[in-house]
């Protein structure tokens, strides 16, 4: 499966992105997706992950309450959704997909998919 991800771009502190992770080539209804950020100088790490109906969902500490992972299977398409932004949330943020599992996902090693990345920067 092909991943495209979009939406970035350059947002004041406290604003919001949403960035979309649309899938081609097959469909993902039965594939776990995530997001990944990688931040200049810094690893990739994991910030949210979803399973396959969306029914459960899961993200890293920094990001709860204020990111909203969501998915759109007739879409065939990941949503990321990013509100209240802080000037450290500025990184590359990346979708992911695995057919490996349907389930909740967060180690990059999971996933067998990924997207090009899309650029997010958060001014202060």
């Amino acid at each position: 499966v092909q991943l495209q991800a979009s939406g970035g771009g350059l947002v004041q502190a406290g604003g919001s992105l949403r960035l979309s992770c649309a899938a081609s080539g097959r469909t993902i209804s039965s594939y776990g997706m995530g997001w990944f950020r990688r931040a200049a100088g810094k690893e990739r790490e994991f910030v949210a992950a979803i399973n396959w109906s969306g029914g459960r969902t899961y993200y890293v500490d920094f990001v709860k309450g204020r990111f909203t992972i969501s998915r759109d299977n007739a879409k065939n398409t990941a949503y990321l959704q990013m509100n209240s932004l802080k000037p450290e949330d500025t990184a590359v943020y990346y979708c992911a997909a695995t057919s490996k599992s349907s389930g909740i996902n967060s180690y990059d090693h999971d996933y067998d998919s990924w997207g090009q990345g899309t650029q997010v920067t958060v001014s202060s």
